[in-house]
């Protein structure tokens, strides 16, 4: 495998030091959650996923996971292996907190034409 440049096209340049994601968040805006796929295929959980949005063989608390997302870097996923489970961190959501949904839960409040 080839190691990662230092100059040119492509480099990788960083300061020396750690970074703390989400180091301004406070204990409130933090939660633990345990997830299990029950699913037979691997599920992956983006970034900014609005958890209780993620794939329904994914078993967790939902309600708890409301306005969380993963608490891993920008742009990257988690991979759950069917059968398997993991705990892992969440932030809350910032700015103005509203989600768009990926999957309608509630099909009852939907119109046919689309209108709520």
């Amino acid at each position: 495998m080839a190691g990662t440049a230092t100059t040119g096209p492509g480099a990788v340049r960083v300061a020396p030091g750690t970074i703390e994601l989400n180091a301004d968040r406070s204990p409130d805006e933090r939660i633990e959650l345990t997830i299990l796929n029950t699913g037979d295929r691997p599920v992956q959980i983006g970034s900014h996923l609005h958890l209780p949005d993620a794939n329904s063989a994914l078993e967790f608390d939902r309600a708890a996971a409301h306005g969380f997302r993963l608490d891993i870097p920008s742009g990257t996923s988690r991979r759950f292996e069917p059968g398997a489970s993991r705990t892992v961190g969440a932030v809350a959501l910032r700015g103005a907190r509203r989600v768009p949904g990926l999957q309608i839960k509630d099909a009852d409040r939907i119109e046919l034409d689309g209108n709520e």
